[in-house]
């Protein structure tokens, strides 16, 4: 069950053929499907949540900024000063990557976690360059109190919570952003919101509605957290904003000038690609050990992979190393390590696991998505 302007605490209990431009395109959206609008405030919803993401209504930093740099041929060019400034202290990989901006070690925590000055970042140094205390970002033009719908694009099966927070009257976008220019409480906490689609593409999101606060005028901040409820993993984002009557327009993408008119359409993403493969390293009565090799094979660098796969009935992971799992039945997910996600195209990393149950697996390559 959702909940909306309850003040409750950040606290919670978890083809075809293609063109030319395609093409390009879907080089970054192998490494991107992992967004979909954050944009509610009252919410009922029911079934499981499943994603790897940032918001996209209303747009975080990374996401617009992404739009913004992304050309034809999959390259990465920014036009928005804020978003080239961005490129400019950590390069183009977070853009690729927009998706990303999580700690594995977050568990939900906010103030006193993330350190002041961090919080879009989320204390993750990959995205320190969209902490930058700028007045031209791009933004979504909103209307205080309106109620509006929002969305979360679904990459990869990760149930939770998301906690949407409200920047204070006075804030000040040319300011380093801290916990006290947010209000205290979230204005919005959604419990397990519902999926619709199927994982793995643009079109899956999570979605609900919601009233905006009332009251609020001129520019501020949204700040999502987004925690989820099968691991400590935790996503965090900005997406700057301005209450002066609009209905979710986004200016400032593809323009140099900031927010002076232009729009977003998210339906070219571009992505990344790997591949993963598995060997047995050793067996024994009852068990045997396994090595998987996780290859970036796209053409972009990528922060993070996901590799999933179903062991034969009977058998279980027994331990496992250089990568953080989760379990479900039969089903397991390794996500990276911190040391061991980013991957320039044609490198490579490992994790290694000792499963237990009779009989072995002769299965050679897995699953594997960026992300």
């Amino acid at each position: 069950m959702a909940k909306a302007g309850t003040g409750t605490s950040l606290r919670p209990p978890r083809r075809p053929p293609l063109s030319a431009r395609t093409r390009a395109l879907f080089l970054v959206l192998a490494a991107l499907l992992a967004t979909v609008p954050a944009l509610a405030l009252v919410v009922t919803a029911g079934g499981t949540a499943e994603a790897h993401g940032t918001p996209m209504k209303p747009g975080s930093r990374t996401f617009l900024c992404w739009q913004d740099a992304l050309t034809d041929t999959g390259e990465i060019k920014p036009v928005n000063p804020a978003c080239k400034a961005a490129a400019q202290t950590g390069g183009t990989t977070p853009f690729y990557n927009w998706f990303s901006v999580l700690r594995s070690d977050g568990a939900g925590r906010t103030r006193g976690f993330v350190p002041d000055g961090e919080l879009c970042s989320g204390g993750n140094a990959n995205f320190s360059g969209f902490d930058a205390a700028r007045d031209d970002w791009p933004v979504t033009h909103l209307t205080s109190g309106a109620t509006v719908d929002f969305s979360y694009n679904a990459w990869a099966a990760h149930p939770g919570w998301f906690y949407v927070y409200v920047s204070k009257d006075g804030y000040d976008p040319t300011q380093p952003l801290t916990w006290d220019d947010l209000e205290d409480e979230p204005f919005l906490s959604v419990d397990h919101p519902p999926l619709h689609g199927s994982p793995g593409t643009v079109e899956a999101n999570y979605s609900w509605s919601g009233q905006l606060p009332s009251g609020k005028s001129g520019r501020h901040l949204i700040y999502m957290v987004w925690q989820r409820s099968d691991s400590a993993e935790t996503f965090y984002s900005c997406s700057d904003v301005v209450f002066d009557g609009g209905n979710g327009e986004v200016t400032g993408v593809h323009q140099s000038g900031g927010d002076d008119g232009g729009s977003t359409d998210p339906s070219d993403p571009v992505l990344g690609a790997c591949t993963a493969t598995r060997q047995t390293t050793g067996s024994w009565s009852g068990g045997y050990q396994s090595e998987v090799t996780v290859t970036n094979s796209g053409d972009v660098p990528m922060l993070g992979w996901m590799v999933d796969w179903t062991l034969p009935s009977g058998q279980k992971v027994d331990s496992l190393w250089s990568g953080n799992a989760t379990y479900s039945g039969q089903d397991v997910m390794v996500h990276n390590a911190d040391w061991n996600g980013s991957l320039d195209p044609g490198e490579s990393a490992t994790f290694g696991y000792v499963t237990t149950g009779a009989g072995g697996d002769d299965t050679t390559s897995l699953p594997c998505q960026v992300g």
